[in-house]
């Protein structure tokens, strides 16, 4: 047993650092979303005040790393049998890495507290809509034609930036996202670069199932026209 345990803190070690770096990564990947000029004019920061454009910002943040956590989760996700401990470990890290990294910021104990409540919050909402976002997706995908299992594959490829995008946009807009569709777009192209690269990061380059899916996502983002894309 004591010739294990340097080995496995030190597999402790790498974890805390992978989920450090993720969690930088996420925040980098909101604030290069949030500064984008179409963002701010489709979100109408001209109209909102700071504290609520800092909320919106937020709610990017938290979109972001909640979709590390559920890509984690995946159970379709393409690694070594043996690497399933490792990515857990990682996982459960994620979260408190982010608390760190806002601790080095100055950021206050209490404050501290909201920020792990929200997150807990949104992987919780967010992991519960994708057995929606799946339904919904596999329904349009077979009123155009019969599926079959590459179809399935690419669909199940899809949900997690799916239902973080729906699930993001949605508390972004407050609930009223009648008329923001581009917003959204733009929304869940900034999450799906993230999540593909991050994908074939941890997948070890196996890009052609996600090549397979991106044709999947562009008929998504063509749909987005279409009423009501939160799923109930």
């Amino acid at each position: 047993m004591t010739k294990d345990r340097p080995a496995l803190e030190s597999l402790e070690q790498t974890a805390e650092a992978t989920a450090a770096g993720l969690a930088q990564t996420a925040a980098g990947a909101a604030f290069q979303l949030f500064r984008e000029k179409q963002f701010g004019r489709l979100a109408g920061f001209e109209q909102l005040s700071q504290v609520e454009q800092d909320r919106i910002f937020n709610e990017l943040v938290v979109a972001y790393v909640v979709l590390i956590v559920l890509l984690l989760e995946a159970p379709d996700l393409r690694v070594a049998r043996e690497s399933r401990d490792y990515l857990a470990g990682l996982n459960k890290s994620i979260s408190k890495a982010y608390m760190n990294h806002l601790k080095t910021l100055g950021v206050e104990a209490n404050h501290l507290r909201d920020w792990e409540k929200l997150i807990a919050m949104r992987h919780e909402e967010y992991a519960r809509d994708r057995h929606d976002v799946r339904a919904a997706a596999m329904q349009l995908e077979s009123a155009e034609k019969n599926l079959d299992l590459d179809d399935l594959s690419k669909i199940q490829l899809l949900v997690p930036v799916q239902a973080v995008a729906i699930g993001c946009h949605h508390h972004i807009c407050r609930g009223n996202t009648e008329g923001r569709d581009d917003l959204f777009k733009l929304t869940l192209r900034s999450l799906s670069k993230f999540y593909v690269e991050l994908r074939v990061r941890l997948e070890g380059g196996k890009i052609t199932p996600l090549t397979r899916a991106r044709a999947a996502l562009k008929r998504v983002l063509r749909r987005i026209g279409r009423k009501n894309r939160r799923p109930h």
